[in-house]
């Protein structure tokens, strides 16, 4: 079995935070001064504009915990215009880093101004300020030696709720006892609830499972679908929001059920129903309890699903069989999604 850590604790997280462009920079008042020239013009420079909040995605990053421990955002302001028409250095934009999945609302209106889930991709989420004008853009035929100069316009500022929603790399998804919170348990060290009556899970529970010291996955146990979901039947809409914001899919069939054909039907017609992207996430599929049937069960169960689904794997959270691979499996699910 790989390597494991403790139990991630968060799942649709979410934080507020307040953004501040910075101010630009004042309007230089300033007159000629040469040897020679006694009445030298204007020539104040402008100031320079002040530096922006930018969002930008970085698929290397799992949580919005940091953000709990800084709430408040401001970029440099502007410098100050000088003379001989030398305008500001305009301020530095704060760069911040986000996962991708980070939705953003407006803390105020509760409007969603930005969806953030491609890698490297950037937002601008508060402009920094006009640079104010130098007393040399006021001079006139009639004035000729203005002796007033702009004032910088202030950063925009902003209230914003940030919500990760790709909460996992990989989505577990099942019918209703299929065994996800036991695999998950056993592939990391999360401690889902466990019991065999439907909607054991309620909400989604995560964990970390570690290959090696190089690749690490984060699983999502999601809450058991049932047919109908996607018309708000048992946790509905809301299980399928979640399996929305999930790279990879393994699509968990109950080895011992009734007709696991069937099973696999009834997800993907309502992962389908519900939005066709669902169904076009990488997946694969994985009979799950295998040891509670015989090793030529399983086989059969395997290859009669593997007509439809591609090479089928078969799992057991008890004795551990089959969770490396499977694991290996959703590595090259997750990789490829990142390569695309």
């Amino acid at each position: 079995m790989p390597h494991t850590t403790g139990t991630l604790r968060f799942f649709v997280d979410e934080v507020r935070i307040h953004v501040r462009g910075g101010k630009g920079g004042d309007g230089c008042v300033s007159f000629r001064r040469e040897k020679y020239v006694p009445k030298g013009g204007p020539d104040g420079g402008d100031g320079g504009r002040g530096g922006s909040i930018v969002f930008t995605v970085d698929p290397n990053l799992k949580t919005l915990l940091d953000f709990r421990h800084r709430p408040f955002y401001r970029a440099r302001a502007g410098e100050r215009g000088q003379g001989s028409n030398r305008t500001g250095r305009d301020g530095d934009d704060l760069v911040i880093a986000v996962p991708a999945g980070t939705v953003v609302k407006d803390a105020d209106s509760g409007e969603t101004v930005a969806d953030l889930t491609r890698a490297w991709s950037t937002w601008t989420a508060a402009r920094g300020g006009r640079g104010g004008r130098g007393n040399a853009r006021f001079a006139t035929a009639v004035r000729q030696a203005p002796r007033h100069a702009e004032p910088g316009a202030p950063g925009e500022r902003r209230r914003l709720g940030l919500e990760l929603k790709l909460i996992a790399d990989v989505g577990i998804v099942g019918l209703p006892n299929a065994g996800k919170s036991t695999l998950l348990a056993r592939c990391t060290r999360a401690t889902p609830k466990v019991g065999a009556y439907p909607f054991t899970t309620l909400s989604p529970n995560l964990g970390l499972a570690v290959l090696d010291d190089e690749r690490q996955l984060v699983l999502a146990d999601l809450p058991g679908l049932v047919e109908g979901a996607h018309q708000g039947r048992g946790l509905g809409l809301e299980f399928l929001r979640h399996v929305e914001r999930t790279r990879a899919l393994v699509l968990l069939i109950e080895a011992g059920a009734a007709d696991p054909a069937r099973d696999l039907e009834v997800l993907r017609g309502e992962l389908d129903s519900y939005s066709p992207l669902l169904l076009a996430k990488p997946a694969t599929v994985a009979l799950s309890k295998i040891d509670l049937v015989s090793e030529e069960q399983g086989r059969a169960l395997a290859a009669r699903l593997g007509g439809s689904a591609g090479e089928v794997l078969t799992v057991s959270s008890v004795t551990g069989a089959g969770l490396r691979e499977l694991l290996e499996r959703c590595w090259q699910l997750v990789e490829n999604d990142h390569g695309g």
